[in-house]
């Protein structure tokens, strides 16, 4: 199979979600790929069949760890989205490597840190108490250089103000200070849907 029909297969598969748990362990055995394009369209594949059936994920995950580490930009960062998203399903399965994610929050590539940011937003959605100590991770990113970065970094400050409002209420002062003068209207949007979410209980 060429690339272009593997690359066909794998959109075909990526529709029929009944058939997902069976090919669990086919689409991480096409992680050897050569293509990027490939690996990239596998590692966004793993990631929601690790959403949705985390009980049968755990043997891909130890293939997608080293990914995080491509000098391809593209792969680095679906890999940390992909963990993300597995961790969302069932943190215990990317929890030898979580400690390690955050060294993303400082990649060189705007992109990555931006997938950095998606994937903790996945990982607290169902396990926020792990990010107790680590809000000033996310408190310089939101301050980052790159537009989209700062556009996102407030809504990791929603996810855990809707469950853990103490971690957020130390920050609130600085995003109401974004939510009324930042000069990104989406920054601005999104810090205020943070401090809402920390101060409506």
């Amino acid at each position: 199979m060429n690339e272009s029909e593997l690359y066909k297969e794998l959109g075909i598969l990526t529709k029929d979600k009944s058939k997902w748990k069976e090919n669990i362990p086919y689409v991480s055995s096409i992680l050897n790929h050569d293509s990027v394009k490939i690996k990239a369209k596998v590692l966004w594949l793993l990631g929601e069949m690790g959403l949705e059936y985390p009980d049968s994920i755990q043997d891909a995950v130890s293939k997608v760890v080293p990914l995080c580490d491509s000098e391809n930009v593209l792969l680095r960062e679906r890999a940390v989205n992909a963990l993300g998203r597995i961790g969302r399903g069932n943190y215990s399965l990317i929890e030898p490597f979580w400690s390690d994610m955050f060294r993303f929050a400082s990649d060189n590539e705007p992109k990555v840190r931006l997938s950095f940011i998606w994937a903790s937003e996945n990982i607290a959605t169902n396990t926020p108490e792990i990010y107790k100590d680590y809000l000033e991770v996310f408190e310089t990113l939101l301050h980052d250089t790159d537009d989209k970065v700062r556009m996102e970094s407030p809504e990791i400050f929603r996810v855990l103000g809707k469950r853990k409002p103490e971690f957020v209420i130390p920050y609130i002062e600085q995003l109401q200070k974004m939510a009324d003068s930042d000069s990104n209207r989406v920054v601005r949007i999104h810090s205020l849907g943070a401090i809402k979410a920390t101060t409506s209980k």
